[in-house]
């Protein structure tokens, strides 16, 4: 079969499509035939040497949809044909808290969607929902999952919250704005974008700021009135500055810190006169993938592609991603 393969880490445009072994589904496995993938910021920042315990050459791809063609031992032949989407990640574990020592996601080290076909237990594919193409179905998955155990999770939103979604663009940030706007809440954005701006608007933003300007702080609570959840995955600089758009109680809940800790720390009796709660959170439990299917299937979710890609032309996408060109998913098409 094809795949798309990572053998050095010399940036997204290393990634080669190649011949490699088809695999064999094991006891309680299905073999999925993909029909589409879709990229996350994880997959460029191993092209680059930015994520721990890399193993090469790897398969990336977390993101997968396609029809089951085959299944290993004890798994119901009835299930080849059925189209799904694919959970993605492995053992979780037992603590609904957080994954255990052996949690990791699809695409390295074990092999990921990028590819013509991949295993996975029987357990870890759900149906595809009806309503969405194949390019639609594939993005969801890592990206939709983290947005939704940060939002709906931890959060806990309710209809009526303000939510500041920073960072507008990127697969779990416009996931962010869709599952808040669903639950009833009123969204905002931040971007350095004013394109990325107006496009979070058209998909139910009630506003946004540039976080370029000085005080886009004081912007976004003039125009909301003070936000209850924040979901960010920068850190950095700005942590501060989105703190003081939050209400009493407020929650800041981050998914990552790509622009590293703030320089300036934290102003802790800010933090704690106000009852400020900060929250970390990564990736989702398999439960929580059920859920966000669901809610998809019952409000007719249609997620944002960007722009989507033959296989062979996976280190056009990785760069589009890596450049940070996006707003909403990037995908890989098996199949035109």
């Amino acid at each position: 079969m094809r795949a798309v393969v990572l053998g050095e880490l010399a940036g997204p445009r290393a990634v080669q499509v190649q011949e490699v072994p088809m695999p064999e589904p094991a006891a309680g496995e299905v073999r999925v035939a993909l029909q589409a993938s879709a990229l996350n910021r994880r997959d460029v920042w191993i092209t680059v040497g930015a994520y721990p315990r890399i193993k090469l050459p790897s398969i990336g791809g977390s993101d997968g949809a396609g029809i089951i063609d085959a299944v290993g031992e004890g798994v119901d032949a009835g299930l080849v044909g059925r189209e799904v989407v694919i959970y993605p990640a492995r053992d979780w574990g037992t603590d609904p808290r957080c994954g255990g020592a052996n949690f990791r996601v699809l695409g390295m080290p074990d092999q990921g969607t990028f590819a013509e076909f991949i295993c996975v237990s029987a357990h870890d594919v759900l149906p595809k929902p009806g309503h969405l193409s194949w390019a639609q179905a594939a993005t969801f998955p890592l990206a939709g999952l983290t947005a939704w155990r940060a939002l709906v999770t931890h959060g806990e939103v309710q209809r009526g919250h303000k939510v500041l979604v920073t960072g507008i663009g990127g697969g779990a940030a416009t996931f962010a704005l869709l599952w808040a706007r669903y639950h009833g809440a009123e969204v905002y954005v931040t971007s350095g974008s004013a394109e990325k701006l107006a496009a979070a608007q058209g998909l139910g933003a009630a506003g946004g700021a540039n976080y370029r300007e000085e005080g886009w702080d004081k912007a976004i609570r003039q125009m909301s009135g003070g936000i209850d959840i924040i979901i960010d995955s920068a850190g950095g600089p700005g942590m501060n500055l989105a703190l003081n758009t939050l209400n009493n109680g407020g929650r800041y809940i981050f998914y990552g810190a790509t622009l590293g800790n703030p320089p300036e720390g934290l102003e802790m009796a800010k933090l704690f006169f106000r009852q400020i709660r900060i929250q970390g959170t990564t990736m989702g439990r398999p439960e929580e993938f059920a859920a966000m299917v669901d809610f998809i299937n019952h409000h007719r979710i249609e997620p944002v592609v960007d722009r989507t890609f033959r296989l062979e032309e996976a280190a056009e996408a990785h760069q589009r991603m890596f450049d940070a060109e996006q707003m909403g998913k990037l995908v890989l098409l098996n199949r035109e």
